[in-house]
């Protein structure tokens, strides 16, 4: 899908869902990154994440732009266009937009290892696990004062 495409839609979806025209610009914008779309507010026009597109297709972009529309035409009306106002949930509702895209960003790499560094006290084998590689001749058990050995 290319923005001629998105515009076609988001007309045709304007016109099919809320009776009202889109008589401003919409597009895709590939430096959005957690969310699927926004209404901009001085300009009216609406950016869509190609990324929503690549990962979940084109009914995901329907919902998208139902969403945004909600935003726009509440904002030309003058009525409430925020998230948290009645009239946007109202409007979300009659026309079945979602409230919230699908997930975007894949979620941080658990596989991570926050510790790296295990060091055991050679007396009563106390273990010690560090984000920071420790001198072990500067440092020494905490229990019994007894010498640190690093433990890979």
């Amino acid at each position: 899908m290319n923005n001629e495409e998105l515009q076609q839609l988001v007309h045709s979806l304007s016109l099919e869902s809320f009776q009202k025209p889109f008589q401003h610009q919409a597009y895709f914008n590939a430096r959005l990154r957690s969310t699927g779309g926004r209404y901009l507010l001085q300009s009216h026009n609406i950016e869509i994440n190609p990324k929503a597109y690549e990962l979940y297709g084109y009914r995901e972009i329907e919902g998208i732009v139902l969403h945004e529309l909600c935003h726009y035409h509440l904002h030309i009306e003058g009525k409430g266009y925020q998230h948290r106002d009645k009239d946007f949930r109202e409007l979300l509702r009659k026309v079945n937009a979602p409230r919230f895209c699908s997930v975007l960003q894949p979620p941080k790499a658990t596989t991570k290892r926050h510790h790296r560094h295990t060091y055991t006290c050679v007396n009563c084998q106390q273990l010690y696990v560090r984000k920071i590689k420790m001198n072990v001749e500067k440092y020494c058990c905490s229990k019994c004062l007894g010498r640190l050995i690093l433990v890979e």
